[in-house]
């Protein structure tokens, strides 16, 4: 039996090259890519390719039609789940994330759908900023802050 592992979760991603970046970062970190359509752009487009380079192949890549088939499918704990947005409770520190935690991110211009947030509100975090001129960070630089601080006891 394989030990569990943590899952990247993109919510109708928009950005070609955000996804590739993304599952980059999945691929140096052993977690899965799951994308929710639907999805901005197509998987085959030459933007996520670059972003991803020659690891698009190695990506543990799971896709769902939509957030209540993934839920079904997967059917997730509430200690799991962690939702990214800028206005989460929480910040991303706070957590101990269990290995095989579902980090979730939303589109790039809209976040996570109000149904989503309404529905896992409990589960919400932020990345603190100390700046109030930025109003959000790129995604895939998101993704990547998320993931190395829910890995952080792993790499001792």
């Amino acid at each position: 039996m394989t030990a569990p592992r943590m899952s990247i979760v993109l919510v109708s991603p928009e950005i070609p090259g955000n996804t590739g970046a993304i599952g980059r970062t999945c691929v140096a970190l052993d977690m899965e890519l799951v994308l929710i359509h639907p999805l901005g752009f197509d998987l085959s487009d030459k933007r996520v390719k670059r972003s991803g380079l020659d690891y698009w192949p190695h990506i543990r890549l799971a896709e769902f039609p939509s957030w209540e088939q993934f839920i079904a499918a997967r059917t997730p704990r509430a200690d799991q789940m962690f939702l990214f947005e800028e206005y989460g409770a929480r910040s991303f520190y706070a957590p101990d994330y269990p290995a095989d935690a579902y980090l979730v991110f939303g589109q790039e211009t809209k976040g996570l759908p109000p149904a989503i947030v309404a529905a896992h509100s409990a589960q919400m975090v932020n990345l603190p900023m100390r700046s109030d001129i930025v109003r959000s960070l790129n995604l895939a630089n998101a993704v990547a802050a998320a993931a190395y601080q829910a890995l952080r006891g792993q790499f001792r």
